[in-house]
């Protein structure tokens, strides 16, 4: 898995931190350097062992994983939540978790948590002092939607398109439902991954996955037909050589 990960866990239960620390014994490349049982220890220890992962229990006395975060404005560390509670999903891949796990944690599912580091989402600590939330996602990860008092949350692979919608943006999802973001489409491309996703015009990201076909227009332009998408969308004169490179 590259280099040796230092990991401190994050929990009330004291049972809970022994047994995670039991399944993270066979993986060589995690060592737990300490354990804390709420906020203001675990933030004695971010600062004394400067750990660069941290399994975060979201409910705790007093405050809880969010609100550890929140004090940590510059992160340092990839987070895995690990909890009781999958309704905190929603807002866990909103400050860029590595994974969410649930308790009791599988031994098979924290494997596959842990490989997340091996493909594509370690970075340097100067990167990461730069803003953790503007991370690559991966197609497996969750994205938190949230429109007026709506919320769900889609996986990255699921994502249809996104178009732009004034400084803001809609995201389609494969099931037909939309949901406008604050974030612009900008921000969506930088953070998407690029060999699912391409930007079709300044206006539309598309997931090549679900492109149709593509027909062309007058001008070296055309239109994207995209499965789930009853309207065309239109492609740039500059973007088009390299969405049909995407086709062979």
């Amino acid at each position: 898995m590259g280099a040796l990960r230092r990991a401190l866990l994050v929990d009330d239960e004291r049972l809970a931190r022994a047994e995670l620390r039991e399944l993270l014994g066979i993986h060589p490349a995690v060592q737990v350097v300490g354990e804390a049982d709420g906020v203001d220890a675990a933030l004695a220890q971010l600062e004394a062992l400067k750990p660069d992962l941290v399994f975060l229990d979201v409910q705790m006395p007093g405050a809880g994983g969010f609100e550890l975060l929140a004090r940590v404005p510059e992160r340092a560390f990839d987070v895995v939540f690990v909890t009781a509670y999958d309704s905190f999903a929603l807002r866990a891949f909103e400050v860029n978790a590595l994974d969410y796990l649930l308790k009791p944690v599988h031994p098979e599912r924290l494997a596959r948590t842990l490989s997340k580091l091996e493909h594509g989402r370690e970075q340097t600590a100067e990167a990461r002092a730069q803003g953790a939330a503007r991370a690559k996602l991966l197609e497996d990860d969750l994205l938190f939607l949230e429109d007026g008092a709506k919320s769900r949350f889609v996986r990255v692979a699921q994502v249809v398109a996104v178009c732009g919608a004034g400084d803001y943006s809609e995201v389609v999802s494969a099931d037909g439902q939309r949901t406008l973001s604050p974030r612009p489409l900008k921000e969506w491309e930088a953070r998407l991954p690029e060999k699912s996703f391409a930007r079709i015009h300044r206006s539309a990201l598309v997931n090549v996955a679900f492109v149709e076909r593509v027909e062309r227009g007058p001008g070296g332009g055309g239109e994207v037909f995209v499965r789930g998408l009853r309207e065309a969308l239109p492609l740039s004169r500059g973007h088009a050589a390299s969405l049909r490179s995407r086709f062979g």
